[in-house]
């Protein structure tokens, strides 16, 4: 390539000539037409995310459905006051269909309930913690057993042996309610634990966190979700066998249902399973509730 003058650039080949090549020329056909806007290149940092947002809308439904609930509970509770209220009571279904009793009841129900949730977790998820690390794997066979053990057992016949060996009373109900609501606990506890990503793991060891430190920033809140799934769960089954304790005297709600049925009072029985079933669903609510705000943002 010669320079030939100011506009002007001869183009060769060794010592050939090719022809001359006016610069300005060129110049304006390589620019854009007048009235067309030139290309832009996006902003890598505020580029628009070409997928649709979908995220929005389906936590704007879930949070809808966790209002609906609450709703049609009360809804379902009031309709039934209305309906016991509209029946003829005789003195027996007086005794058991008053504010006092219930309410008595109930809190006795939630009462045992409480103690056995609490119980429960604090049993089973550090055992679950402890069946994932690495010198105490060759016993998770052990535990899981033993929770499928307390699992298979009829509830009934559970309570009912606890309480030909330790007697019967509020602890034993407790006791019960513990062991046959453990597994879903100590099960999600180690599935959490062992769904979380390898790599995130060796990325924080390699940054120099310790073992403490993973488990607590990295393992547990990448499995809350899981974990929190088998504590809703446990609370559920701990609602619905609480009903047993008042076979061994522990108190709850199962007075008024075992009263309708012994005594041939079908709306007694109907208005006690109603409500069972209406505190059971509520509980699962709040496990909804707790799996929503506790979840981990960005997941």
């Amino acid at each position: 390539m010669v320079r030939t003058g100011s506009t002007a650039v001869a183009v060769t080949d060794g010592e050939r000539a090719l022809g001359v090549c006016d610069v300005p020329r060129l110049i304006a056909a390589l620019q854009p037409a007048e009235g067309t806007p030139a290309p832009t290149v996006p902003d890598a940092g505020g580029a628009p995310d070409p997928r649709p947002d979908t995220e929005a809308p389906e936590r704007s439904r879930s949070r809808l459905g966790l209002l609906v609930r609450p709703v049609l509970l009360a809804l379902g509770l009031l309709a039934l006051l209305l309906i016991v209220r509209a029946q003829p009571l005789d003195s027996i279904e007086q005794r058991y269909l008053n504010a006092g009793e219930i309410f008595t009841e109930l809190g006795a129900h939630l009462r045992l309930t409480l103690i056995s949730t609490v119980c429960t977790i604090v049993i089973a998820l550090p055992l679950g913690i402890l069946l994932t690390r690495a010198g105490a794997r060759w016993a998770r066979p052990v535990g899981l057993g033993l929770g499928n053990l307390g699992q298979a057992i009829p509830s009934i016949g559970l309570v009912v042996l606890l309480a030909l060996w330790t007697g019967t009373g509020t602890a034993t109900a407790v006791t019960a309610l513990v062991v046959y609501a453990t597994l879903p606990v100590l099960r999600n506890t180690i599935v959490g634990l062992d769904g979380v990503d390898p790599t995130l793991v060796d990325a924080a060891r390699g940054m120099g966190m310790t073992k403490t430190a993973i488990l607590w920033r990295i393992e547990l809140p990448l499995a809350v979700p899981v974990i929190l799934a088998g504590i809703r769960t446990a609370l559920v089954l701990t609602v619905a066998s609480a009903t047993l304790a008042t076979f061994i005297d522990g108190g709850g709600l199962g007075g008024g249902l075992v009263a309708g049925i012994g005594l041939y009072r079908p709306i007694l029985s109907l208005t006690f399973g109603i409500v069972v079933a209406a505190l059971a669903l509520f509980a699962d609510w709040l496990g909804l509730v707790a799996e929503e705000v506790l979840h981990p943002r960005g997941m």
